[in-house]
């Protein structure tokens, strides 16, 4: 049976990959520029991606991954969205939808560099050092989008 810590970490993980998904995905919907919107989409994919391999690796553990993201993501991008309709209306739009996806982005940074202190068997913590680098990644580029997207 696979360390209850462990699995508990991973859903963690799980949580913030699907809030991060759902996140780039209404976030493409929202902005109006198309080429953010594919940047946007883009960033939706990946977090698919880190998704799947995490759910992968809890049901190899033998258990049963955490099936939703988290209320907490839900509030936010609810928030998001009625920030970006807000910022619509004073032409700022792109620039709000960028800020609000950064911090998700700083969310997710914080989660797996937590997950990373946490004692992880070797196979585990290469997939989640592997995705935390990913979501560093994709922090700095939504930030040097949000800078290019200046009010």
């Amino acid at each position: 049976m696979p360390d209850a810590s462990t699995i508990k970490t991973l859903n963690r993980l799980i949580e913030v990959s699907r809030d991060g998904e759902l996140g780039f995905v209404a976030s493409a919907k929202d902005v109006s520029d198309p080429e953010l919107a594919a940047v946007l989409r883009a960033r939706a994919q990946e977090c698919r991606e880190a998704l799947r391999d995490l759910q992968e690796l809890v049901r190899m553990l033998g258990s049963e991954p955490r099936a939703e993201g988290s209320l907490t993501g839900a509030l936010h991008r609810g928030w998001g969205s009625w920030d970006s309709a807000k910022a619509a209306a004073v032409q700022h739009r792109n620039h709000a939808i960028l800020v609000e996806c950064e911090k998700g982005e700083d969310h997710a940074r914080k989660v797996y560099g937590a997950a990373l202190k946490e004692k992880l068997s070797p196979q585990v913590y290469a997939l989640v050092a592997a995705q935390y680098q990913g979501v560093v990644k994709n922090h700095d580029r939504i930030k040097a989008l949000r800078d290019r997207f200046v009010r």
